[in-house]
């Protein structure tokens, strides 16, 4: 029997599904996280075999002495895993110091945390990607401004997500940002314009992708948090053809091995000099984890398979099989608290219920990108996943004009 060991099985509040499934297929699903045991929810508790709760996640040494006391109890660590982009580090400090051999170790997994380094590995696969700036002086800044024109994205070269990523549009903005007290690293890059299409999947422990899909978000959550907007994006059912060739090669150039992974790309709305014509792809970053918030569960409603199951199997056995026919598009449709929506949950309920998959309030941690309240649902094409958000986001103003 294997041991697994999963970091943090609430949050998101579906990912106690990673240790459920390794548990059904016959592994020891061990847990480590912040809540009371007995605050804990049945369906939660009987996905581990055993749980140990620290104060705060974020003490090392506290998580380091859970990972012990399981080793001691149960021997050798076969897996340990988060899927979290907040504890990629930690878990790569825990591979090494326990010689997990499964997964990155610490020296590795930085070629992906830092979106500067990303970019070489987009050059070893063949992937244009936009021109950037390591912040330092004003001089430099406007150097590389110089070069490649306004407007530019600044955003923290470990960031997560779009947290603390902005558009400079000319001088005035460019040396506000100066004049702040930057507490670490920023990245300045050349705009692209288009939307994102991610290319998602997980690789099996050989690296060879054992299951794909693909997302459009058509408005940047870089937008959607600065401007508080409505988070909307969707599974496409067809995965265009040059998206997963340049997609499969940017993994391959990671050497990604027995993970999940996001990697996003822009589709240019217009000619990009050094970057490609209009319908081009460009290299925008990689996430080595499962696309944020609830995704993963689009990836099974638009699917019509268990991801959770299929990441199991991979770790246990390396061995997967499942039908790949895609016959949904899965859209997440996020609202705020500050609109008055002209249609009532109840009305939504009434016209598409048949079609909701999940329909609940966001964590708060997650609210600035993703919205405070949200609906999944699935369809067969593509214009009822537009018409379904237009009839969500009908606001009471639009009747009162």
């Amino acid at each position: 029997m294997k041991n697994f060991v999963f970091i943090s099985p609430t949050f998101p509040k579906t990912y106690y599904q990673f240790p459920k499934a390794w548990k059904e297929i016959g592994g020891t699903s061990l847990c480590i996280g912040e809540d009371l045991y007995e605050s804990l929810s049945p369906e939660i508790k009987n996905s581990m075999d055993e749980y140990y709760q620290v104060h705060s996640l974020m003490d090392y040494d506290e998580v380091y002495r859970a990972v012990a006391w399981f080793a001691h109890k149960h021997g050798k660590i076969d897996w340990l895993e988060s899927n979290n982009e907040f504890w990629l580090e930690q878990d790569a400090r825990l591979r090494t110091d326990f010689n997990i051999t499964t997964g990155d170790k610490t020296q590795d997994v930085m070629r992906y945390k830092l979106k500067s380094n990303m970019k070489s590995y987009y050059k070893k696969a063949g992937v244009p990607c936009a021109r950037y700036h390591l912040v330092s002086t004003l001089p430099l800044g406007q150097a590389f401004i110089k070069e490649v024109g306004y407007p530019v994205i600044v955003k923290p070269d470990d960031g997560v997500g779009a947290n603390a990523t902005w558009k400079i549009s000319n001088d005035t903005e460019l040396e506000a940002f100066y004049r702040q007290n930057l507490k670490k690293q920023y990245i300045m890059e050349e705009f692209v314009p288009g939307y994102i299409q991610s290319f998602d999947g997980i690789t099996d422990q050989t690296g060879n992708i054992i299951f794909q899909t693909s997302h459009i978000f058509p408005t940047p959550i870089m937008d959607i948090v600065n401007e508080q907007g409505e988070c909307f994006y969707y599974s496409v059912r067809d995965i265009p053809e040059d998206l997963v060739k340049m997609g499969t090669a940017v993994i391959q150039a990671f050497n990604i091995r027995g993970r999940f992974f996001h990697t996003e790309y822009f589709r240019l709305s217009e000619d990009k000099k050094g970057l490609g014509h209009k319908g081009d792809l460009v290299g925008l970053e990689v996430n080595m984890r499962p696309p944020g918030g609830y995704t993963p569960d689009m990836m099974d409603f638009a699917n019509d398979v268990n991801v959770y199951m299929i990441y199991a199997n991979m770790c246990m056995f390396n061995e997967i099989q499942y039908s790949t026919s895609r016959p949904y598009f899965c859209t997440y449709t996020g609202m705020r608290h500050i609109a008055s929506y002209k249609h009532s949950s109840m009305e939504v309920y009434k016209k598409y219920g048949q079609a909701i998959c999940m329909h609940e309030r966001m964590p708060q941690i997650l609210t600035s990108a993703m919205g405070d309240d949200f609906y999944i649902a699935k369809f067969k094409t593509e214009k009822e996943v537009k018409e379904f958000a237009k009839f969500v986001y009908e606001k009471e103003e639009n009747i009162k004009k």
